[in-house]
């Protein structure tokens, strides 16, 4: 592996790290970059990294959320101390999981044939960078019913759950279709986002352990260090990412990620109209 190909995969991990947590559509965002930065392997290959990619952002939410996360506290060398509301937040995870997991199941191979395009993505990035200024205007109004992780209760988990099936499409953003509903339904921004880092968890794994499956376990050296080196790269950036995410939605909305997402969503259709 040279030294630009090295320079390709570190800069797609800088973007999964980038745009996996921000809602703005990590796979939108590593499709279009492909369009324009090639990395010399089989699309096979390429289509299991775009995935597999994402376990380094996945390690840094562990890394950064352990003891949300982790049900289990040692006082003493011999008897751990059960946390049940965390154990709680983990099965309400379990329930918003099963309308997504349904889904992809079922349409995954469809929607990656008919709809990883660039007209599709700019759409969606579009569409759902409007939904958030206005669902943010008119949340300015409301006051969240639900404050914080463990006031969730399995209704609006599961209605989470379902919000989370508009990801399937690229450019929606599996963060941001998570958290435009969990603002509807009434969640608070800073409760939206960390239930959307514990659902990110499972639904990553479960699709990484998917790609795996498909792809084999017959990796070269070549393929192995970029899966390494891409990985990397985005847990060090996520870590960055998720700290800046978390400390900005306690002061401000996400009006301003709707306004990229339509920025973006614009340039990509003057560059397919105009070829520029």
């Amino acid at each position: 592996m040279d030294i630009l190909e090295i320079l390709k995969v570190i800069f797609l991990g800088i973007v999964e790290g980038i745009t996996e947590w921000l809602p703005i559509s990590s796979t939108g965002h590593m499709l279009l970059v492909d369009e324009f930065i090639h990395l010399e392997m089989t699309d096979e290959f390429k289509e299991m990294f775009f995935i597999l990619i994402q376990l380094g952002a996945i390690l840094a939410v562990i890394l950064l959320f352990w003891k949300k996360m982790w049900p289990f506290q040692w006082k003493d060398k011999k008897k751990p101390i059960i946390i049940k509301e965390t154990f709680s937040v983990w099965f309400k995870v379990v329930v918003a999981c099963i309308p997504g997991a349904i889904v992809t199941i079922l349409f995954d191979d469809y929607v990656e044939a008919h709809f990883h395009t660039a007209p599709v993505i700019a759409a969606t990035l579009i569409l759902y960078g409007i939904a958030f200024i206005v669902i943010e205007r008119w949340n300015k109004t409301k006051t969240p019913t639900v404050a914080t992780l463990s006031d969730i209760t399995y209704k609006t988990a599961f209605l989470i759950g379902l919000f989370q099936i508009l990801s399937i499409v690229p450019g929606t953003s599996r963060s941001g279709a998570t958290i435009i509903g969990a603002l509807l339904i009434g969640v608070s921004r800073v409760a939206a986002a960390e239930f959307t880092f514990f659902l990110a968890v499972p639904v990553m794994l479960g699709m990484s352990a998917l790609k795996i499956l498909k792809f084999g376990l017959s990796f070269s050296g070549t393929e192995l260090a970029v899966l390494v080196l891409g990985m990397a790269t985005a847990f060090v950036v996520s870590v960055l990412v998720i700290k800046f995410l978390m400390s900005y939605i306690k002061k401000k909305d996400f009006t301003l990620f709707g306004w990229y997402r339509i920025v973006l969503g614009a340039v990509i259709l003057v560059y397919m109209l105009f070829g520029m």
